[in-house]
């Protein structure tokens, strides 16, 4: 890393920096800004994974997502090793693809020894189609399509049971494809009324939500279930919401499954396995303190621990569903800075050749991000700047208030902590192309996601008999 005096980090973008950059060991991913392999070259660059940005950039284009693949993989062993040394049961990471669903991704956690979370006919395509076993698949959603159940009885994944509809389905596909033999795997989910502080779009936890049995069905869903040997319901499902820096619902959220166990076994209910579902958070501003991934686990595994204790039972299989905190600090974002306008006391944009395209968190929940300045990472921050997009919308802003150092079109700007819910959620809003990924590890550089062509834009158009342009 370069050396620079501690006055000038203060006032540059190395104060990005982990201040542990030559010691991985120990550094919690999610309470990291930048990926843990981030450090500055001699050319004053950003560097992550061994590759300098400003050359990523310059062979690959931008916007570009940049993953940090040792970030990742360090984060998967984190949650992995830490359930095994504070629970003595069984137990299970299950990496929430849909924060991240693409094939390298999948492949990476399940090679990493997690199981992987689905919520979608193609979320479980792609987790199939990277080689996870269909045994550590779980699928979630409310409002599950036909097609998509009748895909999760083929692979013989498990499927996370949300509400009457799809329960009731379940036994009816089941009847017709007559595979009673062990029954059709199942978990149900319930919606626990546990309240958390975080962005109410990301709650799931509290009782008015769209997630979920309510505690008062439970028995009536039990009861149905004990009398339809189609199902085999091995597990109960909650989870809380998203982003959450705290650690107490998350402990309360162990009592209240180890509550509903006990009504379950009064059916004599094969119930094995109880999944708390995710949440924790990461940093997204120098300001963020959120819990490192073993505490968290550690409070968690302690919570389930004492509720079994105080029941009176065997420890069950303890499952969770980290999707931000295993993903999020692993990627970066790089853009290409463009124009810039002054409005003379009140504010300057500066323009990226990206925005609500490829990171919509902003403009749908005004999330907050940090940024530096690629090739300049050692100069001082003198500018107050709001970070604007390209698109044909006011809203359209990165940034708010970013301290950057001053500036030239060209330069390469990167949004930090971009890993989660940016390359899921983009969109070809105004026909931009969606950006490339590379995964980066040790100087190497591998393309996960080619960008867009404006072809590919128009692949799925049709145009009306009549309406086709002529052709010289």
């Amino acid at each position: 890393m370069l050396s620079t005096p501690p006055s000038a980090v203060q006032n540059s973008g190395l104060q990005y920096l982990t201040s542990s950059t030559t010691s991985q060991a120990g550094l919690s991913p999610n309470q990291q800004l930048l990926p843990l392999t981030a450090t500055v070259n001699s050319n004053d660059c950003l560097e992550i994974g061994g590759c300098d940005l400003t050359k990523l950039v310059e062979q690959f284009g931008s916007p570009l997502y940049i993953l940090d693949e040792v970030t990742l993989r360090t984060a998967c062993r984190q949650y992995r090793e830490a359930l095994a040394r504070y629970y003595q049961g069984e137990s299970l990471v299950l990496y929430a693809s849909k924060a991240w669903s693409c094939l390298a991704v999948c492949a990476i956690a399940s090679s990493e020894g997690l199981g992987i979370d689905v919520v979608s006919g193609g979320e479980l395509y792609t987790a199939l189609e990277a080689g996870v076993d269909a045994n550590q698949i779980y699928f979630h959603g409310n409002n599950k399509s036909t097609d998509e159940l009748e895909l999760a009885l083929k692979c013989g994944c498990t499927i996370v049971v949300d509400n009457w509809l799809e329960l009731r389905t379940l036994v009816a596909l089941g009847a017709q494809q007559q595979s009673q033999n062990q029954g059709i795997r199942i978990m149900i989910r319930l919606t626990p009324g546990i309240e958390c502080h975080t962005h109410e779009y990301i709650r799931t936890g509290h009782l008015d939500s769209k997630f979920g049995f309510d505690p008062h069905e439970l028995e009536e869903v039990f009861a149905f279930i004990s009398q339809n040997q189609t199902l085999n319901c091995i597990g109960l499902h909650a989870h809380i919401g998203s982003q959450i820096f705290e650690i107490q619902p998350h402990k309360d959220l162990a009592a209240v499954l180890v509550d509903c166990l006990i009504k379950a076994h009064r059916y004599d209910l094969p119930i094995q396995e109880l999944n708390v579902g995710g949440g924790l958070g990461i940093c997204y501003t120098q300001s963020d303190d959120p819990p490192s991934i073993e505490a968290w686990v550690q409070n968690v595994c302690q919570a389930m621990v004492d509720a079994c204790k105080q029941q009176q039972i065997p420890l069950p299989k303890l499952l969770c569903e980290p999707g931000r905190s295993l993903v999020g600090s692993a990627c970066v974002t790089a853009y290409t800075i463009g124009s810039s306008k002054v409005i003379p006391q009140m504010r300057t944009y500066l323009a990226v050749d990206g925005g609500m395209s490829d990171n919509p968190r902003p403009i749908t929940y005004q999330s907050v991000y940090r940024a530096v300045v690629a090739n300049r990472m050692s100069a001082p921050l003198t500018e107050t700047l709001t970070i604007a997009g390209k698109h044909c919308e006011s809203g359209d802003i990165l940034l708010q208030q970013a301290q950057l150092p001053k500036t030239e079109p060209g330069d390469i700007l990167v949004v930090m902590s971009t890993g989660a819910y940016n390359y899921s959620m983009a969109s070809n809003y105004n026909r931009l192309p969606r950006p490339a990924t590379v995964l980066v590890n040790e100087g190497e550089v591998q393309m996960i996601a080619r960008r867009e062509t404006y072809q590919d834009l128009i692949r799925l158009d049709i145009l009306p008999t009549g309406l086709a342009p002529a052709r010289d």
